[in-house]
């Protein structure tokens, strides 16, 4: 062993060599290199005790950045023993030419563009120094992490049973048992993860990029709410009373809602016409980096209405007599209405219900800044379950989830949902997560009439949820504030970057989500699989994984709803939404295994309610 040693130590050092510039400039590298323009390359060192979570926090930083379109390559210190440095030991010569080697590896990744992680216990200090040198003399931005945990914490930890062995001297020369660790003197952030979680731990690394411009400020997606502040209300109020005012509709305010709450952020109000034109050609706010936003947010308002506010500073948004909100330094513009609903849902058909709605509104948008008095209330009964983005982040973070699967779904739900859904728990956890948690989410703004009402709706959720079919405590009901605007894939870009907002990234996309029959030729307006194809494609949706809806159908012989196999086609029956209505007004048993029973039940009292009020 002490030859080999030597014949490592002792080699010749090579001469004759001259270093040879690249002909490709890194800005040049940059624009190529991910989908985010701008060279980006450096490296994260991250150093600390076994067992102090550095793979956890490299590979979760690795996992973000690339799901948001930054090349991002980590450098493990098991993975590299078992290649590159799987000639060397644990004694000081051998751990500072590892740490050499990989400072020169790193310093390869950042200079290609890459933002490269590494995570070695790197004990010393002299070694880190010279990890920076190197970047440094190659000019390339270096950060040195310490992940600051006590020796007892990472001994409790223990995951590979390292301190344990070495505690009884099987294991020689371990860090920080028989073998010392230098903390660093002046690292550039110190994450004490015997205290913060590792999401937490994240958003600090990401703050630290974002301050020195490695990445971009929008990948944060942060939550943009528009509410006054405290403070700040009571003068708010005050200058709301004084303004000229323009009333609006229900919905309106739930799109004042949609906007104050955050679903839309970065938007700071009603869209401008810069910004409408944007995504109404673009499907992207453009300004400061492109943001996914796939349908407009904007405010119709009437030519009389419009000529009453030329000029005007700022004007007050007035729903049933209160004013509710404040439009600062308003912008008004033409509502090219055919034009829109052409972009926006591929037709013009004016018995389509939404498209009737905008083409009986108003000649003129109006866009500005939106500052809302108070949070928008509907005393309905179900307002403890309108979340906020913010408080959402909260409950996941409360529930330990270390994953999130949101479900969009705006009809009842029946065993071949839940079955999808447990099916998407089961392959999360089979990937390692260890509490992923189920967001149901259905769409709680104006729905077409024929729709099943949200009161209605979340009864039925409720009685799901009682009888087991999904799991209470990994599940959280919600409504989601937005109007179902029945647009197809556009719309359905628009529902999944909304939860991802939220906190969700995984996201379960169905069959012909956001569609409706065209209302003449009763045929399905858009093809029902182009909704999960488009959001496996969709620009800015990275951060957010899509599982597309796996076709479940009733079988026969199991009794219960089933994944479809086309091999045993005749064992299956598709019970459509028409007939689950119809079996549903004539308070006709479904087949068992459908849908549970209390579940059923709801539906039932709701179809009947309906006659008795004819």
């Amino acid at each position: 062993m002490s030859g080999v040693k030597k014949l490592r130590t002792d080699l010749n050092r090579s001469t004759n060599v001259v270093y040879q510039a690249h002909h490709v400039s890194r800005s040049k590298r940059g624009q190529v290199v991910g989908t985010r323009g701008g060279f980006r390359g450096c490296t994260i060192w991250l150093t600390g005790l076994s067992g102090a979570g550095k793979t956890t926090i490299s590979f979760a930083l690795e996992e973000f950045l690339v799901s948001h379109a930054i090349p991002c390559y980590s450098l493990d210190g098991d993975n590299i023993r078992q290649g590159m440095n799987k000639n060397l030991g644990f004694s000081a010569v051998d751990r500072e030419e590892n740490i050499r080697r990989i400072a020169e590896v790193a310093k390869l990744f950042a200079d290609a563009g890459l933002v490269c992680v590494t995570s070695f216990i790197s004990p010393f200090g002299k070694d880190r120094d010279e990890a920076r040198k190197i970047h440094a003399s190659a000019g390339l931005p270096f950060f040195e992490v310490f992940i600051h945990a006590s020796l007892e914490v990472c001994e409790s930890r223990d995951v590979k049973g390292l301190y344990k062995k070495a505690r009884a001297g099987e294991i020689k020369g371990f860090t920080g048992i028989d073998s010392d660790y230098e903390c660093p003197e002046a690292p550039d952030l110190v994450l004490k993860t015997g205290e913060l979680s590792v999401n937490e731990c994240l958003h600090q690394v990401l703050e630290l990029l974002k301050e020195q411009n490695i990445v971009p400020d929008e990948i944060m997606e942060e939550v943009n709410e528009l509410f006054v502040t405290e403070n700040k209300l009571n003068l708010a109020v005050a200058d709301a009373n004084t303004l000229p005012t323009i009333s609006i509709t229900k919905l309106d305010l739930q799109w004042v809602q949609v906007l104050s709450e955050g679903w839309a952020s970065p938007l700071k109000g009603f869209m401008r016409e810069r910004e409408f034109l944007q995504v109404l050609h673009f499907g992207n706010l453009l300004d400061g980096g492109a943001i996914n936003m796939s349908v407009p947010i904007v405010l119709p308002v009437s030519t009389e209405a419009k000529r009453g506010m030329d000029g005007c500073a700022a004007v007050a948004l007035e729903y049933q007599g209160s004013r509710v909100a404040i439009l600062r330094n308003p912008e008004f513009y033409q509502h090219r209405k055919e034009e829109r609903c052409a972009r926006q849902w591929g037709t013009t058909c004016p018995q389509h219900p939404y498209i009737k709605m905008v083409m009986e509104g108003g000649d003129w948008l109006v866009g500005g800044d939106l500052e809302v008095l108070e949070r928008i209330k509907w005393n309905d009964g179900l307002d403890q379950y309108r979340l906020t983005p913010q408080e959402l982040k909260q409950k996941f973070k409360d529930m330990k989830a270390d994953a999130v699967f949101a479900f969009q779904l705006r009809n009842p739900v029946h065993n071949g949902h839940a079955l999808l859904m447990q099916d998407t728990k089961r392959r999360l956890l089979e990937r390692g997560y260890k509490n992923p948690v189920l967001l149901l989410h259905p769409l709680g703004g104006w729905t077409k009439d024929d729709d099943v009402p949200l009161d209605w709706r979340m009864k039925q959720h409720a009685a799901v949820l009682e009888e087991g079919v999904l799991d209470p405590a990994s599940t959280i009901v919600a409504i989601f504030p937005s109007p179902m605007m029945y647009a197809g894939p556009t719309e359905v870009q628009w529902h999944c970057r909304a939860r991802m907002i939220a906190g969700a990234n995984f996201y379960i996309v169905g069959r012909d989500p956001a569609g409706m029959p065209h209302p003449v030729t009763k045929q399905d307006l858009y093809e029902p699989t182009h909704g999960s194809k488009v959001l496996t494609m969709a620009p800015g949706l990275t951060s957010v994984e899509i599982i597309p809806f796996r076709v479940a159908a009733y079988n026969k012989t199991k009794k219960a709803m089933d994944f479809y196999d086309t091999e045993r086609h005749a064992d299956f029956e598709f019970i459509s939404g028409t007939k689950m209505r119809n079996m549903a007004r004539s308070a006709e048993n479904p087949p068992d295994g459908f849908m549970a029973p209390k579940a059923w039940k709801v539906l039932v009292e709701y179809y009947t309610s309906l006659q008795k009020d004819k």
